[in-house]
Formats: structure tokens, C-alpha cells, sequence
């Protein structure tokens, strides 16, 4: 067989824009826009996110600019229309343990009417019962237990004062003590001197009468300390009972506003309960007098009503259905929450009050999005992860820091069960990469939403890529784009991906191009974008990029470059080899020399000799050398030196496509034929001959033509590729118009001996017999045949030489 040229239809995609059944895409916006060419990763979303079992997050693969975010965000806010709201979350005041604050979950909304009415409990209970205890009934009751132990202490003290009197003795108060004095017969002052005077019985009796009036006395205090408890407890106990009744009817108010699920909560009713018994036995604080009542409000009180609060961390009093969180910042608090501290009087304080709460509380029972890339670039954010996933707990805790020796308490939030569903965002290679790492991880990810690159076309793509257009314009307040302008856009896709069957669904990059097309249309006061807008946004991106391949371009036409593009050479001829920049890539042609000798040596890369080529490279020079020993197995052994580099190349080798290059640079060298200059080829090779596809193949002939129209096109000048790409081609229309007028050819072969007729003028010597004896004298091959059999000769009579070592 022969090679093929092909024809100019058969270069390029082409959409006739009739069949897209619309004149401008303004008429589209009717429609939603879709997962394009994503059915498997839609298939998969949709039953992750339906799915509520432990360990069933999503893993979404594929590359930036797919839509992996922007379609998942849209699958989640979906899903979470469809499901339940779920519970605010609160903490309370621990009475028993205050370092261990306690969580609460409420019904959604029952968080926020809660904290509002113990605010508003805390805001008013000074002021009532200040005015309970400041009314008319309670004084009465108050002045009447007052008079009570009043006329207690009375009796006791007339008592005292009797007792006294009995013995000779008046008594008087001192402050805090009681101060008695011995008197005579007539009630007056007995004065020492007089005391000694008395006879000796006498005084013994005065003394005994002292010992015991002071044994009285103590039982005097003591009775009377017993008499202040009992008012002490009498008046706080009125206080109490005047107090309770109002305290349970504010309670029952409140009791009876909660939601049903909440009358029934044992931790609620106790914390009321303890507030109630809180308040009761802290009245004093309530008590304020004169200038004073402020200070007391803001520095006892305060601190005590602080307790009778709620910190509502999450509310989800308007939400619709489950929380959507997408977390574009993932540090350590704003996921897990943190603890708030402030400095008072130099001391570092903090209270159940100041305990904030993470995005993933704020995402109990709904979904959040993360990224893997900033997980991995946080050590700590990725073990407590992985703790959250195998526990379903969150934890708030404070991570070690500089000043936590300088706080003398910290506190310790009640853990709290959650139940999340993480879509976490990352590469294809992440992926593969955490499976083998850290298999417990990535098993808690049981559900894989692959992103593909690219889709099969059809009708039904190219609608819905046009939706997407219609979508951006109304969005972006763009101008709309007619149809023809709308192929031009599918067209692009399809040359993003090389492929005439198959879109790219990289659709960052259709939405890049529509914006700067729209730049072009506007610039010209246009109301559509047409063709030509899309056509000058494409040829500006390309002169922001191409400064590498002009300078390359430069540099072959200058002769810097030896690229003979005319004649014919013997052992030499081009290769097209791509360059990738990032967000460029062009072909380039590169002169790949043969040189052959009689030897043993085979063949030598001579770029792998000095570790400038890659292994691939490698691999397809070790294929090409096993090929051609094949050809020529017949006359084994082959007694044959070969050398085979790449000119001027100083960056080193990689990939096999030059294997076809290769093989003709040998054959001509051997075959002693000389091959056109004016045909680069690209292609690589099996151990059969069969050639085999190429990936860049538009750039690499782009890259050719453009050095060729350069020095200027003679209609000799081609590229030989591999029929194989022939559905990969989507060339610009500069070289598709030249192929149409006869100045540029694009030949294809299956077999690697098809393009030896076309480089050579000579037939191939390759016959449809199985087994080859000799090739034809007049074939390439024949010529080549020769060529190893003088070769062999040579090295026999070299080796028969007496003095051969």
C-alpha cells in the first residue's frame, strides 16, 4: 500500500450552523443548563448525595475548569432543597461542672426564640424582682418577721439582765460585747477596794456568781446567733416564697412558647430548673440600694445573670431544607470552631459565651465543599479531618499556642454528634495517590464523581454547549452570539481535545472565549457576535502566547536552525517535535541525521548516551532497531554501526513520535537513497511496522506549515502522520485554504513502509508475500539489502585479516 493524501474536507470538523436550529443564542436562556457530557459524574453525584450513610462522601476528580465546583454546588443546593432543615445548636451553663459548657440541639428556629427569651429574661428579672421585694405586701411580711426576732432578742437580753441582777450585777452593750459590773446591797458601784474589804466567803460567792454570769453570757450569744440564723433563714425564706411564684410563672411562659420536642428535653428543663435554684439562692445579688444599684448591676449581678443565657453558635432559623457550605478558606477554626478570649485587668478570661462555632457545625445534616490541595497544605486541619470522619464527633478545642500557660482556665465544649456529607474536590492523581497513603481516608469517600476531559459530540451536546453560551451572555451582561459564531465556538472545543468526534469539557475555556469575543464585538458596536469576532479573539490570544514559537520561527528562517525545506538529502531529513509552555504548545520541525557503517555495534541513540533522552524515547528507539533487524532477519546476522541523533537539540528528548523519522533517516542511509526535505513526518512505530497515533498532531503540522509558508509554499511541501490521527485533525483554516490549492499536502499511512515511496521515488521492495528471501534490487529495501550485505563482507574480510584483533 501507499500513502494517502487527504482531502481538504477531511481536515477540519465542520458545523453547518442551519443545524443548530436557532439564529442567535438569546432565544436558548428557556433552557436549563446541564451536565454536558457528564453523565457518569451526574449518575454518581446524584447517588452520593441521596445517600445517608456513614462513610459516603464524595470525591469529585476530574480537571480545573470542568465544572467539578460549580455542578456540584448546584447538585447540593438541589439536594438540600429536598431535605430536612436541620437543629440550631446551643451551649449552656454548666452549674455542676462551669469548665464544661453543654450542648443543646433545638429545632430549627427554637434556638433563636430560646436565646431571645432568656435575654430577655436576663434583661428584666433585675428590675422585677427588685419590685417584688421592694412591695408593700412583702415589707409587711418583712417589718412583722423583723418585730418577731426583735422581741426575741429582747427576751433574751431581759433575761440576761435578770439573771444578772440576781447576782449583784448590772449589764450594759458594747458594740458586739457585753460589759457587766458588780454592785452592793443599796445597787451601788462595789468598788475593789471595797471587794477586799469583804470577807473572804463573801467574795468566794462573788466570784462563783462572776463564773457563772459569764457562762450565761456565752449561752446569751449563742442564743442570739441562733435567733440572727433563724431571722437570716426566715427572711430569706420570705424572700423565696415571694420570689418563686413569680420566677415559675415567667418559666411557664417560657415553657409554653418552646416547641413540643422541647417541653420533652430533660437537659432544658433542668438548665430552667437550675436558673430557677440559681436565682433563689443568689437574691442577695438582686438587692440594691441608693447610688449603689449600678455598680452592684454591672459587677455582682452581671456576672450572674451571664448564666441565665444561651449561646447560640448555630442558627438556622432561615434556612430552607440542609445547609450548602462551600469552604473556600479551610484553617483550623473556621472548620472546627474555636474559643474567643479577653484580657481583663491582665488576666486572660473566657466563658461558655465565647465559644464559636466551625462550618462544619454550621453543616450538621447538610453538605459542605472542600478542597483537597488546602487540606494537604495544613497538617493539623487534615488529622482532625480525619478524626471527624472516623468519629462523626466535633470536638472544639483550643490548639496549643504562645500564651496558653498565661490562662489560668480554659473551657471544654460538650462534643457534639454531626452528620455531614464532604464533597472534596481534587485531581485524578490525588485520588489514586490518597488510595494508596492513606487508604483509611479515602475509604470514608465511598462514592468516586469522575469528570471526564472529554465527551462524544452530537446534537444534543452542541445544544446544551450553546445553552452554556446563552447562559454566560445573560449572565454577564454580554452580547449574544449568532449561530455561525456559535460553531466557530463548538469548533474550538473540538480542536482543544484533537478530536472530530469528541468535545472538550474544559468549558473554563469556552467561557474564556466567549468573554473575549464579546470584547471584539463590542469594540466594533456590534449587537451579535459574529464568526469574526470569535475568529480575531482566537488569532489576539495566540500573539499574547506565541513570542517562543516566533522566536524558534526566527531562528530556522535566519538559518540559526539547519531546516533545509527543498531537495532531497540522503540520511537527513525532518521530524516535528511539540513544545508545551503551560498555556501554549507548538510544533516545531527538528532535523533527525542517520549514519550507517559496517559493524557490530547496532544502532546507537546518541541522545541517550549522554542522558538526554527519556525512557519513552528510549523505548522507541530499542522498537525501531528491533524492526529493522526484522526486515532484514533473512540475511542474519547484521553487521552493522548506526548512529541516530537530533540536530541542535539542547533541552533533551522525550516520546517515541519521531520513531517514523527515525526509521527513513536509517533506511535512506542505508539504502544509500536520499529522501524529500520538503515532507516532515511524525508518527511512532510497533515491532511490526504498524504506525501508530500521535498526540499534538494539529500543532506539529500548524508548526510545519508555518515555517513553510514563511520561506514560502512551492506545492512539494507536506507532513507525513498516521492514518490513525486522521480523526484527530483540526487544523486552522490557513492550511486546510492551502491544501485546497495545491501548495500543502497532508499524507497518512498504516504501515511505517508506506511513506518510503513518497520520501524516495522508489518503491518499498514490501511485497504481500509472508516470507521475504530478498527484496526486489530496485526497492528501497533491496537497496538497503545491499547495503548489510556489503557490510557483512566488509567485516569478514576484515576479521580474516592476520593482524584483525
Amino acid at each position: 500500500m501507499s500513502t494517502t493524501p487527504l482531502k481538504p474536507a477531511e481536515l477540519r470538523k465542520t458545523i453547518d450552523p442551519v443545524t443548530l436550529g436557532f439564529k442567535d443564542t438569546s432565544t436558548l436562556l428557556q433552557y436549563p443548563m446541564s451536565w454536558i457530557g457528564q453523565e457518569r459524574a451526574k449518575t454518581a453525584a446524584d447517588f452520593g448525595l441521596a445517600m445517608h450513610l456513614p462513610d459516603y462522601h464524595l470525591f469529585v476528580l476530574g480537571e480545573v475548569g470542568s465544572g467539578r465546583s460549580s455542578l456540584l454546588h448546584q447538585a447540593m443546593i438541589e439536594a438540600a432543597e429536598k431535605s430536612p432543615t436541620p437543629p440550631d445548636l446551643c451551649y449552656l451553663y454548666n452549674f455542676t461542672t462551669p469548665e464544661k459548657p453543654i450542648a443543646l440541639r433545638t429545632p430549627a428556629g427554637q434556638g433563636r426564640l430560646l436565646h431571645t427569651s432568656l435575654e430577655k429574661l436576663a434583661e428584666t428579672l433585675f428590675d422585677e424582682i427588685t419590685h417584688c421585694l421592694n412591695g408593700q405586701d412583702f415589707k409587711i411580711k418583712y417589718e412583722q418577721l423583723l418585730k418577731k426576732f426583735k422581741k426575741k432578742e429582747t427576751e433574751l437580753y431581759a433575761q440576761l439582765d435578770a439573771y444578772a441582777e440576781a447576782r449583784h450585777f448590772s449589764i450594759r452593750r458594747e458594740t458586739e460585747q457585753i460589759v457587766f459590773t458588780l454592785r452592793d446591797n443599796q445597787g451601788k458601784i462595789l468598788t475593789e477596794d471595797a471587794l477586799f474589804k469583804l470577807p473572804k466567803t463573801r467574795r468566794a460567792k462573788i466570784d462563783q456568781a462572776e463564773q457563772e454570769l459569764h457562762a450565761e453570757i456565752i449561752r446569751y450569744f449563742e442564743a442570739i446567733k441562733r435567733v440572727e440564723n433563724d431571722k437570716k433563714n426566715a427572711l430569706d425564706g420570705l424572700k423565696r416564697d415571694s420570689i418563686q411564684p413569680l420566677l415559675n410563672q415567667r418559666f411557664s411562659i417560657l415553657r409554653s412558647s418552646l416547641h413540643a420536642e422541647l417541653k420533652k428535653n430533660a437537659r432544658l428543663q433542668l438548665f430552667f430548673d437550675q436558673i430557677i435554684q440559681d436565682i433563689l439562692e443568689n437574691l442577695d445579688s438582686f438587692e440594691s440600694t441608693g447610688s449603689n444599684a449600678e455598680r452592684r448591676r454591672a459587677d455582682t449581678l452581671g456576672e450572674t445573670l451571664s448564666r441565665y443565657r444561651i449561646n447560640l453558635v448555630v442558627d438556622n432559623s432561615e434556612l430552607k431544607g440542609a445547609p450548602v457550605i462551600v469552604e473556600d478558606n479551610p484553617h483550623i477554626h473556621a472548620l472546627f470552631g474555636s474559643i474567643d478570649y479577653q484580657v481583663e485587668e491582665g488576666r486572660i478570661k473566657t466563658d461558655f459565651m465565647r465559644i464559636r462555632a466551625g462550618n462544619l457545625h454550621k453543616a450538621h445534616g447538610g453538605f459542605i465543599m472542600l478542597h483537597l490541595n488546602d487540606l494537604l497544605s495544613d497538617g493539623a486541619v487534615w488529622t482532625r479531618l480525619r478524626r471527624l470522619l472516623r468519629s462523626n464527633r466535633l470536638q472544639i478545642e483550643e490548639p496549643a499556642s504562645a500564651f496558653a500557660a498565661s490562662i489560668p482556665t480554659t473551657i471544654e465544649p460538650e462534643a457534639v454528634d454531626v452528620n455531614i456529607k464532604i464533597i472534596l474536590i481534587g485531581a485524578r492523581e490525588d485520588y489514586y495517590c490518597l488510595q494508596h497513603e492513606d487508604p483509611e481516608f479515602i475509604r470514608r469517600f465511598r462514592v468516586k464523581v469522575d469528570f471526564t476531559d472529554s465527551f462524544n459530540s452530537n446534537q444534543d451536546t452542541y445544544l446544551a454547549s450553546s445553552v452554556f453560551i446563552a447562559h454566560i451572555c445573560h449572565t454577564r451582561k454580554l452580547p449574544h452570539f449568532s449561530a455561525a459564531a456559535v460553531t466557530r465556538l463548538l469548533e474550538e472545543s473540538h480542536r482543544e481535545v484533537d478530536d472530530q468526534a469528541r468535545q472538550s469539557a474544559i468549558f473554563s475555556h469556552m467561557e474564556m472565549l466567549v468573554l473575549e469575543s464579546s470584547v471584539q464585538c463590542q469594540s466594533r458596536n456590534g449587537k451579535l457576535v459574529e464568526i469574526a469576532d470569535v475568529s480575531t479573539a482566537l488569532q489576539t490570544r495566540t500573539i499574547r502566547h506565541n513570542a517562543p514559537d516566533q522566536w524558534l520561527q526566527e531562528s530556522i528562517t535566519d538559518g540559526d536552525i539547519l531546516i533545509s525545506l527543498n531537495g532531497e538529502k540522503t540520511g537527513q531529513l525532518n521530524a516535528i517535535t511539540l513544545i508545551e509552555m503551560g498555556d501554549h504548545c507548538f510544533g516545531v520541525p527538528v532535523r533527525v541525521t542517520a549514519r550507517t557503517f559496517a559493524g557490530d555495534n547496532g544502532l546507537l541513540n546518541i541522545a541517550h548516551e549522554v542522558d538526554m533522552s527519556g525512557p519513552i524515547h528510549d523505548k522507541g528507539v530499542l522498537i525501531l532497531q528491533n524492526y529493522v533487524s526484522a526486515l532484514f532477519a533473512h540475511i542474519a546476522p547484521l553487521a552493522l554501526s548506526a548512529s541516530i541523533v537530533f540536530e541542535q537539540d539542547y533541552t533533551g528528548i522525550e516520546g517515541d513520535s519521531a520513531s517514523c523519522a527515525e526509521f527513513y533517516a536509517l533506511l535512506s542511509s542505508l539504502s544509500r537513497l536520499p529522501v524529500k526535505q520538503s515532507i516532515a513526518i511524525t508518527g511512532a512505530l510497533n515491532q511490526y511496522g504498524e504506525v501508530l497515533p500521535v498526540g499534538g498532531i494539529n500543532d506539529k503540522i500548524e508548526g510545519f506549515f508555518s515555517i513553510c509558508e514563511k520561506t514560502g509554499l512551492n506545492g512539494e511541501q507536506g507532513v507525513l502522520i498516521p492514518y490513525r490521527n486522521k480523526r484527530h485533525l483540526m487544523l486552522n483554516h490557513d492550511v486546510i485554504k492551502a491544501v485546497e490549492q495545491g501548495l500543502f499536502h497532508i499524507y497518512t499511512m498504516q504501515h511505517v513502509t508506506e511513506g518510503l515511496e513518497l520520501l524516495t521515488g522508489v518503491p518499498s521492495g514490501i511485497t504481500d508475500k509472508r516470507k521475504v528471501k530478498k527484496y526486489p534490487a530496485k526497492s528501497v529495501l533491496g537497496h538497503a539489502e545491499k547495503t548489510l550485505i556489503d557490510f557483512r563482507f566488509a567485516c569478514q574480510a576484515f576479521h580474516s585479516k592476520p593482524d584483525a584483533s
